[in-house]
C-alpha cells in the first residue's frame, strides 16, 4: 500500500523538476496535476487501509494510519502547488 504511494510521490517529485527547468504556465500546470494524482494515489492507499481491516480488532488502528495517509497526501499536494505558482512568479 505504502509503495504505491512512495512511488507516486517519486514520480511527483521527478515531474517537479522537470518542470521547474521548464518554468512556463504548462509547467506549472503538469506539476499541479502531478500533485493531485500523488494527492488521489495517498487517498486510495488510505481507503484500501480502511477497507482491509473493516471490522476486525485492528480497525481503529488502522483508521489513524489511514488519516495519517491522507494528511501526507495532502500536505505533499500542498507544497508541490505551492511551488509550482511560484514557477511563475520567478523571474527568468
Amino acid at each position: 500500500m505504502h509503495v504505491l504511494a512512495r512511488t507516486s510521490a517519486l514520480t511527483g517529485m521527478a515531474a517537479l523538476g522537470l518542470a521547474l527547468s521548464a518554468c512556463d504556465s504548462k509547467a506549472e500546470n503538469e506539476v499541479e496535476q502531478q500533485a493531485t494524482a500523488l494527492d488521489e494515489a495517498y487517498e486510495a492507499d488510505a481507503d484500501l487501509e480502511e477497507s482491509m481491516a473493516a471490522g476486525g480488532p485492528q480497525e481503529e488502528a488502522a483508521e489513524g494510519r489511514a488519516d495519517a495517509m491522507r494528511q501526507e497526501g495532502e500536505e505533499t499536494k500542498d507544497q508541490l502547488e505551492d511551488m509550482a505558482d511560484e514557477m511563475d512568479s520567478t523571474p527568468q
